[in-house]
Order: C-alpha cells, then sequence, then structure tokens
C-alpha cells in the first residue's frame, strides 16, 4: 500500500457481458490534488468512478483508495463520497430536506448544522427550502455537491460536476474544489469540458476504448512534441505574417483572420518555433496583443490520442 496516494489501481478489467468496459487499467492518483478523468463517450469512465464510490466491483485487478485495498463487495469505500450519472435526490423535498434525508441514511443523524454550512458552501443558502422540483440542471449539480461534501470526505469523485452552471456558478464550484484540494481533499472529476479539467486539474487520465492512453500532468502533453495551430494578434499583421512566413519551424495556417474586430495570423508550431518567433515579432517592434492555441492542448491531445486508439483497435 502506497499512502501518499489516494488511488492505486493495477490491472483493473471490468465486463458487461461480452463488452469490455475496462481493459487492464493501472492508475495512480495523488492524494491532495484535483485529477481530471476525459475520455469518449463509451470510453470507462463512469464505470471507472462506479469502482471508486463502491457502486461496482472489478472483475479482476488490484484496486486500493486511500491506503485501503477494496474488497469484493459492493460499498462506498471510508472517506469517499460523490456521484456518478447525477446526484441521486428527491425532487419533491427541499434543498435542505435532501441533505437531511441523505445524512439520515448515511446514519449521520439531521446534522442541521453542517446541512447549513454544507449549502452555504455550494451558494444555495437562498434557496435551502424551496422544493427540488424547480432547480435548475445546475442547482441540482451544485445540491449534488453539498450532498457529498457533508460526508467530509477524503476523497471526493464528481461526474460532469459543471454540467448545467452559468458562469458564476461554475466559478463557484471551481472555488469550492480548488480550496478543498488545497486543504487536502483529493478530487477526481470526470468531464467533457477540456476547460474545466485545464483550469482545475494538476493531471489528468485520458481514457479510449477501456484503456488508459495518458496519464500525468498537464503540461506533459504540451511537451510531447505535438504542433499546435496559434491565433496571433498583432499591431502589425501584415509584417507578422512576413515574418512567421520566414521563420524556421512555423507554418502559416491563415492570415488575415477575423478575429475581435481585429486582423489576427494562425501558425502551426512546436513550442520552441513560436518562442523564436514571438521573439523575433517583438525585436522588430511588432506588439503581441495576443496569442492562444486555437484548440487547447488538452483538446488537441485528447482528440489524437483517442483517434489512435479507435484506429489500433
Amino acid at each position: 500500500m502506497d499512502t501518499r496516494l489516494a488511488v492505486r489501481a493495477r490491472g483493473i478489467t471490468r465486463y458487461f457481458g461480452d463488452v469490455v468496459a475496462l481493459d487492464g487499467i493501472d492508475l495512480d492518483l495523488a492524494r491532495g490534488q484535483i485529477h481530471g478523468l476525459a475520455g469518449p463517450n463509451g470510453a470507462g469512465k463512469t464505470t471507472l468512478l462506479g469502482l471508486l464510490l463502491g457502486l461496482a466491483v472489478a472483475d479482476s485487478g488490484e484496486l486500493e483508495i486511500l491506503g485501503t485495498p477494496v474488497g469484493r463487495a459492493l460499498a462506498a469505500p471510508d472517506g469517499v463520497a460523490g456521484f456518478v450519472d447525477g446526484p441521486g435526490l428527491y425532487p419533491s423535498l427541499t434543498a435542505r430536506q435532501n441533505l437531511a434525508a441523505l445524512a439520515a441514511l448515511r446514519g449521520d443523524g439531521p446534522a442541521t448544522s453542517a446541512i447549513a454550512d454544507a449549502l452555504a458552501e455550494v451558494g444555495l443558502t437562498d434557496v435551502a427550502d424551496d422544493r427540488l422540483r424547480g432547480f435548475s440542471l445546475g442547482m441540482r449539480q451544485r445540491l449534488g455537491l453539498a450532498a457529498a461534501l457533508l460526508a467530509a470526505p477524503r476523497l471526493l469523485v464528481l461526474d460532469e460536476p459543471s454540467n448545467g452552471l452559468d458562469p458564476a456558478g461554475k466559478k463557484h464550484v471551481h472555488g469550492v474544489l480548488t480550496r478543498l484540494a488545497a486543504e487536502g481533499t483529493s478530487v477526481v472529476l470526470s468531464s467533457h469540458r477540456m476547460d474545466d479539467l485545464e483550469a482545475l486539474c494538476s493531471e489528468v487520465t485520458i481514457l479510449a476504448g477501456g484503456r488508459v492512453v495518458f496519464s500525468g500532468p498537464l503540461g506533459k502533453l504540451a511537451a510531447e512534441n505535438r504542433e499546435l495551430d496559434y491565433r496571433i494578434l498583432t499591431s502589425d499583421p501584415r509584417a507578422a505574417h512576413r515574418l512567421a512566413a520566414a521563420a524556421d519551424g512555423v507554418r502559416v495556417v491563415e492570415e488575415a483572420v477575423e478575429w475581435r474586430g481585429a486582423e489576427a495570423l494562425v501558425v502551426r508550431a512546436l513550442t520552441p518555433a513560436l518562442d523564436a518567433l514571438v521573439s523575433g515579432l517583438v525585436r522588430d517592434g511588432i506588439a503581441v496583443r495576443e496569442l492562444a492555441p486555437v484548440v487547447s492542448p488538452l483538446e488537441a491531445a485528447f482528440v489524437a490520442l483517442t483517434e489512435q486508439q479507435e484506429t489500433a483497435r
């Protein structure tokens, strides 16, 4: 057992009839970090989250959660809370009554003060006594997070926690998760939103076809010799185009692109070549007003890795 890890999986396999949902998964999730889980539909994300929450057991392999080996019984491991496929809540009850009912099911009693604290944590104090049937999808997601927090988990497992959230709600939830990680809680979250994973996660695991095709720090994805397309907005688009066209390792993909009312340039390059181009622009007195990947490194890696896995099958 490695007590530095929140989750340690070796050779985890899970079948549904003839379908292999997880195929020899090896995974290490560090404590006190937010770890992202990405993959196309059917990649095995939901199955893996279910194993972590004790909703299913592996057919083979070894799984340790918070330093304790997971047995063959269906039961939530100690110190683990969260939801998969959306939080299980009661539409006819209020937000406060939902949390009281869930606490009672766990044998925790009404825990009035803890319920109030959990509702405040996710920004639902003002609607605590409103019935759930009137809640939006984003509000239900936040209430599901509050229910998980009520258990004071050391490992928090969340499936699409930003689903249905408006920008303010998403910022609030991101803040909660970041604070929890800073205080030592391990967080595993699955999302189709690459921007959410990039904003929150120290590391990410990408699944495809039930297998891990990448697991590690986000920075490693950008460093693995992948050319990306970058949008460059400068003070002199024509001069910037001339320099980019002549630069080693840089290919102009599009010129004179309309972007936010100005003329931008799109180039394709590895990071070192892009750095050299930016230095050249500045040296020639051309101001770089905006530089950003057209598609994020995580999204580009996601597409490339999952396509490679599908091709190999």
